[in-house]
């Protein structure tokens, strides 16, 4: 193994992150978890739990569940070999098939279905763009061992009622039913009928998932051939009486809240194990990666990986692009700062400033202690300290000088206009005072 640094008094090599693989620093970081807290609360309203699985899985898990020749499988898995066993690992490309095996792993249907949703980071490697990175982060949330349409609508009521609590406008709602496999089998025989008959219109891509993939073919980006696959058969057109009936109840409760809805026959999501009812929300405003959120029903999967046959449905998005067109549309944003900067001159008083500090934490008030940032006894000028409570985007300044230390006090100062002016506070009765500095957050 190189050494980066073999020569003694040489400066070290800088090591980089992989790229595509992206550090979160704040203050973005704050956005991250104020995300994450909605969700967690939304979450809790809706009756779904928390679960967490493994960032490393079997390759077989993604190979049997997502579809041999599905893009992840083929090009974008990051897999290897286990070196003390052999055992083939992928770092997971996506949740969905992790939660499944770790459902059937744990009997988790024995006594009924589950709601379960999950967050955390994903790996696939492809090329990195704006909202599409090597490694993305999801937040999915899954129903399983529900059959029924309502099981469906609930998932897509609960990622719109996510919507409206992040402020996101311009976000468009797509569906499409995928039918049952032998409908899907008729549609498959016919697509590539029609395909066959225009192979000079198919790209090199659409050539070679003819027999492997043709419905992902409907998928392409490619502008020379939308005529084509605009005017190819519709799946919609091949499905059953029970099929259609599980897409017209999703659409009826969808209009009962309210949600408006458009049906895109082309829709066909990117993993196999999808049936019935597929889904995305989409938004214009992030260019190509426009998607911001999918999924659907996949009846089928949980046998697939070796568990009892029982339905399941479920969605996922990209916290990367979401917290993007948040930023694109200025939508709402979390107050990232503090609410008070302790400003404290004197450096023997810092046993009893932090003690006050404690207190007011104690109450719900977040505080910025000033640290200096080289070394030596002082803490630094008023000056400086007043800089960097500036700086610190806080609300207000506890001054912890020695004259109201000696009053057996702390001077409050706001440090953005509307918050008031400058008052004397006493550290006796902290309680009755930490409220005001939380008032307007």
């Amino acid at each position: 193994m190189s050494n980066l640094n073999n020569t003694p008094g040489n400066k070290a090599q800088k090591v980089a992150a992989v790229k595509g693989m992206n550090d979160i620093l704040p203050p973005d970081s704050a956005r991250w978890e104020w995300l994450e807290d909605k969700v967690r609360r939304l979450m809790a309203q809706y009756a779904y739990r928390n679960m967490r699985t493994p960032i490393v899985e079997p390759t077989a898990l993604f190979v049997r569940g997502l579809g041999e020749v599905t893009d992840i499988v083929e090009k974008e898995m990051y897999s290897f070999e286990d070196r003390l066993n052999g055992e083939q690992l992928t770092l997971r490309p996506e949740a969905t098939a992790g939660v499944v095996r770790a459902v059937v792993e744990h009997s988790m249907l024995y006594d009924g279905g589950k709601r379960l949703y999950y967050m955390g980071p994903m790996f696939r490697h492809e090329r990195p763009q704006r909202g599409r990175y090597r490694q993305f982060h999801q937040i999915g949330a899954e129903a399983l061992g529900f059959p029924g349409a309502e099981a469906d609508a609930e998932l897509i009521l609960l990622a719109t009622a996510l919507w409206r609590e992040l402020g996101l406008q311009d976000v468009r709602l797509e569906l499409n039913s995928l039918g049952q496999p032998a409908e899907r089998k008729a549609h498959r025989a016919a697509l590539i009928g029609y395909l066959e008959q225009r192979t000079d219109q198919l790209d090199e891509e659409a050539r070679r998932r003819l027999h492997s993939n043709p419905l992902r073919i409907l998928d392409t980006k490619n502008p020379g051939m939308q005529a084509l696959v605009e005017a190819a058969p519709k799946l919609i057109d091949f499905l059953g009486e029970e099929s259609l009936r599980h897409f017209d109840r999703v659409k009826a409760i969808l209009d009962a809240n309210g949600v408006a809805w458009w049906v895109n026959p082309r829709l066909v999501r990117g993993m196999d194990y999808y049936n019935l009812t597929v889904f995305e929300f989409v938004t214009d405003r992030l260019g190509s990666q426009g998607t911001i959120c999918g999924g659907g029903r996949y009846d089928y999967l949980i046998e697939q990986i070796g568990g009892k046959p029982a339905p399941a449905v479920g969605w996922a998005l990209g916290v990367e692009r979401v917290l993007e067109l948040i930023k694109e549309q200025e939508a709402s944003a979390p107050d990232v700062a503090a609410d008070a900067y302790a400003i404290v001159p004197e450096a023997d008083t810092v046993p009893q400033v932090m003690a006050v500090l404690q207190q007011l934490r104690s109450c719900g008030v977040s505080v910025q202690m000033h640290a200096p940032t080289t070394s030596g006894d002082g803490m630094g000028s008023m000056k400086s300290q007043f800089k960097k409570a500036d700086a610190s985007g806080c609300r207000y300044a506890l001054i912890f000088g020695a004259d109201e230390l000696g009053r057996g006090a702390v001077t409050v100062k706001a440090l953005r206009d509307g918050e008031g002016g400058q008052v004397e506070r006493p550290l006796d009765a902290v309680a009755q005072w930490a409220g005001s500095l939380q008032s307007a957050r």
